[in-house]
C-alpha cells in the first residue's frame, strides 16, 4: 500500500485527489493547518472523511514538517497547500509570499533533511504566465506574473526545478490552468456566478455583482485535472507539465453558460462598468459590475498547449466548459433548494 501525504486536503483539488488516491488503494494523509481549523466539508460531501487521516502542518514551521515527514514517511507529497486568491494576494503580499514560495521550499528542505525519497508535486498555476508572451502557453513559455500570488507561485515552481537539478529529487511541477467544480470555493468567480444564478432562480438574490467580463481563461474539471497530478507522480522521469484543456472562455461566455443552465436567457447591455446583465425572460438586471472586484493588474487570456501531457502522460481532459458550467449550477441549485450552501 503506497502512503501519500496531501497538503491543502481541505480544498477542491484535495478533496478530489484524495478520493482518486483512496480509489487507487493508498493510506491518504491529509494535512490541515491548526490556526486554519481542520475544514472537512470536501470530504464529506464526497464521502471520504473517515477514510483521510488527518495531520496537523504548518508550511510556515520548519520543524512541524520534518517531524511530520519523518513520522509518515511518505512515498508521495502533494503540495497543494496556498494562498490561493489573487485578489488577497494584493492586501496579503508578504503572508502569500511566506506561504506560497517560501513554505514550498520548507517542505522541499525537510522530505530532503528526513533522507525521505518520497516523489513531490508542487502546484504551479497559470497565473505564472500571467502577461503572456505566447499564446498558447508552453512548459517553455517565459513567465511575467501580475500578482503577489503569481510572483510566489514563480519561486515554488523553480525551487521545485532546483531541488530536482541539485540533489536528484523526484520533484515535479504541474502548471495547472483554471480547473473548476462544485467543489470549488465561492471566492473564485465560477462559483459567484453558479451560486448567485441559483439564488437568484430560486428567490433568494437580485442579481450578481462581477468585475472584468472579458478576461478570458482556459477552464477545466478539477476532477480531470487531479489524474493528470497523480499520472505526473508515476511517470518515472520528474518534470514539469501544462495541464490545461486548450479552450478560451470568456468570464462573459461562462456566464452565458451558466445563465442558461439556470434557466435565464441572458443579454448585456452598455459597456465598462455600465454594462448590464439582463434576463430576457423577465426583463431583469440579473448582473452588474463593480469597479471594486477589478484587480489592480489584470491577467487578460489565459490559455495552456497541453499537449506534452496528452503525448507523454497519456492524459486527455473529459468534461467541457459548458457541461462544466452546468454540472456547478445544478449542484448550487439542489444546495440552495435544500439549504446546504455550506462552501
Amino acid at each position: 500500500m503506497k502512503r501519500a501525504l496531501i497538503t491543502g486536503i481541505s480544498g477542491q483539488d484535495g478533496a478530489y485527489l484524495a478520493q482518486l488516491l483512496l480509489d487507487k488503494g493508498y493510506e491518504v494523509h491529509g494535512a490541515f493547518r491548526r490556526s486554519a481549523g481542520a475544514s472537512d466539508l470536501r470530504l464529506r460531501a464526497l464521502g471520504i472523511d473517515a477514510d483521510v487521516r488527518p495531520v496537523e502542518l504548518e508550511l510556515l514551521e520548519f520543524s512541524n514538517l520534518h517531524r511530520v515527514i519523518e513520522k509518515i514517511r511518505p512515498d508521495e507529497v502533494y503540495n497543494l497547500a496556498a494562498q490561493s486568491f489573487v485578489g488577497v494576494s494584493f492586501e496579503q503580499p508578504v503572508f502569500t509570499a511566506d506561504v506560497d514560495a517560501l513554505g514550498v521550499l520548507r517542505l522541499l528542505e525537510a522530505i530532503r533533511m528526513a533522507g525521505s525519497d518520497a516523489r513531490f508535486y508542487q502546484a504551479s498555476s497559470s497565473e505564472m504566465f500571467g502577461k503572456v508572451r505566447e499564446t498558447p502557453q508552453t512548459e517553455l513559455t517565459p513567465f511575467h506574473p501580475r500578482s503577489p500570488y503569481g510572483v510566489a507561485k514563480v519561486f515554488g515552481h523553480m525551487i521545485t526545478m532546483n531541488y530536482r537539478e541539485a540533489y536528484a529529487m523526484h520533484a515535479s511541477n504541474g502548471i495547472l490552468f483554471n480547473h473548476e467544480s462544485p467543489l470549488r470555493g465561492r471566492e473564485f468567480v465560477t462559483r459567484r456566478i453558479t451560486t448567485g444564478l441559483a439564488r437568484i432562480a430560486c428567490g433568494e438574490q437580485d442579481r450578481i455583482a462581477l468585475g472584468n467580463l472579458d478576461a478570458r481563461r482556459d477552464w477545466g474539471f478539477a476532477g480531470d485535472y487531479v489524474e493528470a497530478i497523480w499520472q505526473i507522480l508515476q511517470h518515472p522521469q520528474a518534470d514539469d507539465f501544462v495541464i490545461a484543456t486548450g479552450t478560451s472562455t470568456s468570464v462573459r461566455d461562462f456566464l452565458r453558460f451558466a445563465a442558461s443552465a439556470a434557466g435565464f436567457d441572458l443579454a448585456f447591455e452598455g459597456s465598462g462598468v455600465e454594462e448590464k446583465g439582463i434576463d430576457r425572460k423577465s426583463g431583469r438586471v440579473i448582473v452588474e459590475i463593480d469597479p471594486a472586484l477589478f484587480r489592480p493588474a489584470e491577467v487578460d487570456d489565459l490559455i495552456g498547449d497541453g499537449s506534452k501531457a496528452r503525448s507523454v502522460l497519456g492524459w486527455e481532459p473529459k468534461v467541457g466548459v459548458e457541461e462544466l458550467a452546468r454540472m456547478m449550477v445544478e449542484a448550487d441549485m439542489k444546495r440552495v433548494r435544500e439549504g446546504t450552501l455550506s462552501f
